[in-house]
């Protein structure tokens, strides 16, 4: 249940795009065709699914204070949490030199239409983000911080998904003229931002009932007590 549960919140309610807004210049640049779309949200989940649980090593193993006492106890008082930005950078940039490897061998088509956007997922906030989110939110094992950055890559490609659909769709709408391309977008991409709202109650109503038992429980205890203080007192006169 807790891989479940933190895997759905990363896609919808705790959404690279739609609940921190990271990621927008790919997100926008290469969300003109569905196509271009899948194949770099495909790319973002390969790189998210392999960093963040790399990095999550990385912190535990050697960034963190103490994180070195495995190497001896002359190490244990060695703090490299400065590193954190560089190392998790050289991680992500190790894979997305990979992954451009790859598309460039098996599919030039894409390679070509996506052009410096590919590079710069090394670059994208969205990608660093979720080391970070994981370093800053200390996700407690290695499988959580997989199903963490599995489920942040989907929440991205969805995002970037729908987006691209929906403005191959109103290509042909009659927008006003002040509000054509990026306009649109952005009124769009606030819409599906506040639909992805609604399901944060997916995993806090259970709370909700709890924190209305427990009101309950010591209204009723309050008056019980009020009526007990009142029959003293009348006894006692």
């Amino acid at each position: 249940m807790e891989h479940l549960e933190l895997f759905l919140k990363s896609i919808f309610i705790d959404n690279m795009v739609f609940s921190v807004f990271l990621g927008m210049c790919s997100y926008l640049a290469v969300s003109k065709k569905v196509s271009t779309a899948v194949g770099l949200g495909a790319a973002v989940i390969f790189v998210l699914a392999i960093t963040v649980p790399l990095n999550w090593l990385l912190d535990q193993y050697v960034l963190q204070p103490g994180a070195l006492s495995w190497l001896g106890e002359e190490y244990a008082d060695y703090d490299l949490s400065f590193l954190s930005f560089i190392m998790f950078i050289a991680t992500i940039a190790t894979m997305v030199q990979l992954v451009e490897i790859v598309v460039e061998k098996f599919s030039p088509s894409l390679y070509n239409s996506l052009g410096i956007f590919l590079p710069l997922i090394a670059v994208n906030c969205a990608i660093l983000g979720g080391s970070l989110f994981m370093q800053s939110r200390e996700i407690p094992t290695l499988g959580l911080a997989t199903t963490y950055g599995i489920g942040s890559g989907i929440g991205w490609f969805l995002a970037i998904l729908a987006i691209a659909a929906i403005r191959e769709k109103i290509r042909y709408s009659n927008v006003p003229p002040a509000l054509r391309g990026l306009g649109i977008t952005f009124i769009i991409t606030g819409l599906m931002a506040i639909g992805f709202m609604s399901f944060g109650g997916m995993l806090t109503g259970g709370d909700e009932e709890t924190k209305e038992d427990k009101t309950v429980q010591i209204e009723t205890v309050d008056q019980e007590n009020t009526k007990e203080l009142a029959n003293n007192t009348t006894i006692t006169e």
